[in-house]
């Protein structure tokens, strides 16, 4: 029997798992994550009203359902946790499934000023993420401007501009909920430093910020004129053509007959956020345009945009992790078709896979092949890694040593009591629940 951990319960944990049960009847298989509850970003990245890409939820349950998978979450690897030298000894193999764990910055003065935050912040408080300890997000702010032109920097723009009776629907955390009732954010700026044709928004994305209720989209005509990838839409790939398609809708002057407009803005890169009273209150861009080998140039024009909630999205980044190698340029672990790579040898028995392996790129469906290439290797490697003698259990070990790691049970008891504070709410469907307090306290519910 081949035993194996994974290391994340996200999609690139899950297909790991489903692609070793598929492929090897002798394998077993223990998804482990720091979190109790399961799903990754799929549970605390998806925004609350992509309620169609969150039901992939249903199928990453079934996955870890199989009778030779277990989840055990509440297990946090690495310092202050299970050493990773020790979870090597208690499994044949370890894959690494932890995605990016960070955000990029800027690099650019006023960036720590209060009332600027990164995405990943404003994301992980209106997904109810139990690590997230932000909010006064909203409080205040008239204008907000979210740095950045990929699909994450269209969630946060449609969060702030959708109206609360919709989101009241979904499972929004009852905190961020009330705080996006009272926001009296008018004018949402969403900003990129290259051309409309280079955004990396999909037109589905960007498509939904045009229906939003009592919200006015608007695209500069003189932004899209400056691209020269909008000049021929004919040499455009399909992707980037519906998007300047879409774009081109909006190109017209904001009338301001609405209660929220969104400014889609093109060819500005930030150079400063601007201090008012010690808060945020401007963002200071410098124009650019093309170079004509698809970058940018600064062209010392300069334009401020108030703002009293900045927001980058400008994309996310690997950590080290304990015990691995790590390539500090790409933020990914070394590997050879998912095998870690240590001083230019692979080491059987430790993987990656996901973003920790090819960094953040890619939808949620790419993690599956990538999930196959890195279980092929390690199955490849299966007779060497069985060579070795296993104690008992691990997870009988586990409880021996003091982890006492959330099982199936735990998180179905959390799935009831977001169910029935839903229902308490008036809300009509499950609404998460805010912190590792009230997490931890439905789990010990179900074992009362």
């Amino acid at each position: 029997m081949l035993r194996v951990a994974v290391v994340g319960s996200g999609p690139s944990g899950v297909y790991t798992a489903q692609s070793l049960v598929q492929l090897e009847p002798g394998v077993v298989v223990d998804v482990l994550d720091r979190l109790p509850c399961p799903y990754g970003l799929v549970r605390y990245g998806v925004a609350p009203d992509h309620e169609k890409i969150k039901s992939l939820q249903n199928n990453l349950r079934a996955v870890l359902e199989h009778g030779r998978v277990r989840f055990l979450g509440g297990v946090l690897v690495g310092p202050g946790g299970l050493p990773a030298a020790r979870l090597r000894e208690l499994y044949d193999a370890v894959v690494y499934c932890v995605g990016a764990a960070t955000d990029r910055h800027l690099g650019i003065p006023g960036e720590e000023l209060p009332g600027s935050w990164s995405a990943t912040e404003f994301v992980s408080w209106y997904s109810a993420h139990p690590d997230s300890t932000a909010d006064g997000f909203v409080l205040g702010a008239r204008a907000a401007v979210v740095i950045g032109v990929g699909n994450v920097a269209v969630d946060v723009t449609r969060i702030l501009a959708r109206g609360t009776a919709e989101l009241s629907r979904t499972d929004i955390p009852q905190a961020a909920l009330t705080a996006l009732a009272a926001s009296g954010v008018t004018d949402i700026h969403m900003v990129g430093r290259r051309g409309p044709s280079q955004a990396r928004f999909t037109t589905k994305e960007l498509r939904e910020l045009g229906g939003l209720p009592d919200t006015e989209v608007t695209v500069d005509p003189a932004e899209l004129a400056l691209d020269p990838g909008c000049l021929d839409l004919s040499a455009l790939p399909a992707g980037q053509r519906r998007n300047v398609e879409a774009l081109r809708t909006w190109a017209h002057p904001p009338t301001r007959d609405t209660p929220r407009r969104i400014h889609l803005r093109f060819f500005l890169r930030p150079v400063e956020l601007l201090a008012d009273t010690g808060h945020v209150g401007a963002v200071r861009f410098e124009r650019t345009a093309p170079d004509g080998q698809g970058g940018v140039v600064g062209t010392g024009q300069f334009e401020e945009i108030e703002a009293q909630l900045v927001l980058r999205s400008v994309g996310y980044r690997g950590v080290p992790l304990d015990g691995l190698p790590f390539d500090a340029a790409q933020g990914t672990v070394p590997h050879r078709a998912g095998r870690v790579v240590r001083e230019g040898r692979t080491v059987p028995g430790e993987y990656v896979a996901g973003w920790i392996k090819r960094g953040p790129t890619g939808v949620i469906g790419t993690n599956r092949p990538d999930a196959k290439e890195t279980v092929t290797s390690l199955l490849a490697d299966a007779s060497t890694l069985v060579a070795k003698e296993l104690s008992e259990d691990p997870l009988t070990v586990l409880r021996a040593e003091g982890v006492e790691p959330v099982e199936w049970d735990g998180w179905e008891a959390i799935e009831r009591a977001e169910a029935e504070l839903g229902a308490s709410l008036g809300r009509g469907g499950v609404v998460k629940l805010p912190d590792w307090d009230a997490l931890l306290a439905a789990v010990r519910g179900a074992h009362t």
